[in-house]
């Protein structure tokens, strides 16, 4: 049993295994799981319904003050809501995942996240999962990860996911993917990068499984000195 409001959170690219193994993770740990990645989704979801475009800051202002977005756990998935809408499955085409990588850079819609996101993690601790968590949401978690793969490892992962939804070549998804990391590790408000004091854990030849138990021995010796000194890739 994890102990009370224990906080962790795993950041990375797009296609590293993060859902996956943060679900498994908090699985194990009987703790609950936020997929942050999902509120920016539903956002871009919800912008692209609109006709807003990813520049204009005063729309997607008007546009966060009526959202209403819930994360519900169902089984070992969580469920993103808005409006008491079920967008699960809605947001996780590609003209959404570009959208999201947009409008994740306006500091109005990352005030509006940033707060909700703060306010669940004080309330309930638990795994987040996004890109920005322990850089900028939770600078002092109790333990940051930051899981990565090769961009061909994790173009083979998204192709999979979107097959669920689209049909699409692998060239045309690891060029997204190429894309879409120059987008989220260039962009001048929270870019995509280990916090200082993550754990990396390399996740090309690593099962989700594997992953995961990388994670927990980890978090078995949760000492601070220990921790520090663990900051290499973890691989093998």
């Amino acid at each position: 049993m994890a102990e009370k409001n224990l906080l962790i959170t795993i950041d990375g690219p797009a296609g590293a295994g993060k859902s996956t193994v943060s679900r498994m993770l908090a699985d194990r740990l009987e703790c609950r799981y936020f997929d942050t990645g999902a509120l920016y989704r539903a956002v871009a979801y919800e912008s692209l319904k609109k006709g807003i475009s990813a520049e204009d800051d005063p729309a997607l202002e008007i546009l966060c003050r009526g959202l209403r977005l819930e994360l519900v756990r169902d089984g070992l998935k969580m469920r993103i809501l808005s409006g008491g809408v079920d967008v699960s499955d809605r947001i996780r085409t590609a003209d959404v995942t570009m959208q999201a990588s947009a409008v994740s850079a306006r500091p109005v819609v990352r005030a509006y996240l940033l707060t909700l996101q703060r306010e669940l993690g004080l309330r309930y601790g638990g795994i987040f999962e996004g890109r920005d968590m322990g850089t900028v949401v939770f600078p002092e978690a109790d333990l940051k990860f930051y899981l990565d793969a090769s961009v061909r490892t994790r173009a083979l992962r998204r192709q999979r996911e979107f097959a669920q939804t689209e049909s699409r070549s692998l060239e045309a998804v690891e060029k997204d993917i190429r894309q879409r990391d120059q987008q989220d590790s260039s962009r001048a408000i929270a870019p995509l990068k280990p916090a200082s004091d993550a754990i990396i854990i390399d996740s090309t030849d690593l099962s989700p499984e594997d992953a995961v138990d990388k994670m927990l021995e980890i978090i078995g010796r949760k000492d601070a000195g220990v921790i520090r000194a663990d900051k290499q890739p973890v691989n093998q």
